[in-house]
């Protein structure tokens, strides 16, 4: 397939939303400084571990091989998306599942514990674990995590009432907050904006619930705001705008400055007018889900589950319209942040997206 795939690809699929899906700038190309270098393929099979070319998988050798794929929640957007990469790689030959999970926290340990092939996750909470910093900090490096590909970009969305008076991040002090479920990809993003104002939860009192709970917390005066991380528009967030007068805060200012500088995996976003009840554009932030592979699968394997999901990406666009806006092999790997495995790496410079 090679360059051919690409080619293909390229012009069937629109390339309006190269850039991320979301209107945003794009983030920072280059690893964080504290992220250790890429560790040395272990794998075996048909892929060259010393710069040569890699081959994929014969129909043979595909057949044996199974490939559980760590998601999220049924009621979240990880789940249908992807189910439907186990689909496509299903219908490329080899054995599949889809398993449901807690989303991000949980589908890093699946991997580190060796039960998932690939899994999808945020990014700024895999860097944290593959650097063992931030939520990760005092544990051993995830270092056997890699990449196998981008996916769409979550937007970190602060969402509270109009008689709060809340109207800024720094209005958060001495609030009740919804911030996620302890060390989950929404706490994680909760808890770095927080400290890209210099607030921390000594200043705030967090609510560590899932963004549906904090907002249902809301909706009877027990929560002041909360915390949703997700693509756009999200479903809840929508009912919310409907029945109460709705304020998306702003993430704007010096303290997303630092942000988006101190950590490269985040981008300046705009949330568009219209897409809840806010008339105007609301300043905000993103960051990338990405595919998660184990780094001790072989070369030849990464490269052939990459070559069998482009073949199949008809089935992975069906599954979610954020799929279908966000997911394509022209959008590349420039956002990626965690190294590639090998296999990954040997894909997107044959098809042109490395140079």
């Amino acid at each position: 397939m090679k360059k051919i795939l690409a080619l293909t690809l390229a012009l069937a699929m629109s390339l309006s939303l190269a850039a991320c899906g979301g209107g945003g700038d794009k983030p920072a190309g280059g690893s964080s400084g504290t992220t250790p270098p890429p560790a040395n393929s272990q794998s075996g099979g048909s892929g060259s571990q010393g710069g040569g070319e890699v081959k994929g998988l014969t129909d043979a050798e595909r057949s044996k091989e199974f490939i559980t794929v760590g998601t999220g929640p049924t009621s979240g957007i990880y789940f249908p998306i992807g189910g439907a990469f186990a689909e496509a790689l299903k219908a490329y030959g080899y054995q599949t599942s889809a398993e449901a999970t807690n989303a991000t926290g949980a589908n890093i340990q699946l991997m580190l514990d060796g039960d998932a092939e690939i899994a999808v996750a945020m990014q700024d909470a895999v860097m944290q674990a593959y650097t063992a910093t931030g939520a990760y900090e005092g544990q051993e490096a995830a270092t056997g995590l890699r990449a196998l590909m981008r996916l769409w970009p979550n937007y970190v969305q602060l969402v509270t009432t109009a008689n709060t008076g809340i109207k800024s991040v720094n209005d958060l002090v001495g609030k009740r907050v919804g911030v996620g479920a302890p060390n989950s990809g929404v706490e994680i993003n909760a808890r770095m904006v927080l400290n890209a104002y210099g607030i921390t939860y000594d200043d705030i009192t967090p609510d560590y619930l899932a963004y549906g709970e904090a907002i249902d917390n809301m909706k009877n005066g027990q929560c002041d705001a909360v915390f949703v991380t997700s693509g756009l528009p999200n479903a809840t967030v929508m009912e919310l705008g409907t029945q109460y007068d709705m304020v998306v805060v702003p993430i704007d200012g010096e303290g997303r400055e630092k942000l988006v500088s101190d950590y490269p995996y985040y981008a300046k976003s705009v949330i568009p007018a219209n897409t809840y009840n806010n008339t105007e554009d609301v300043e905000g932030v993103f960051v990338y889900n990405i595919m998660l592979v184990r780094e001790d699968l072989s070369d030849a394997m990464v490269y052939d589950m990459l070559e069998g999901i482009f073949a199949n990406i008809s089935t992975i666009k069906a599954s979610h319209n954020t799929a279908d806006k966000n997911i394509d092999i022209t959008f590349g790997v420039d956002d990626v942040q965690l190294p590639l495995h090998p296999g990954a790496e040997a894909f997107w410079r044959d098809n042109g997206y490395i140079k």
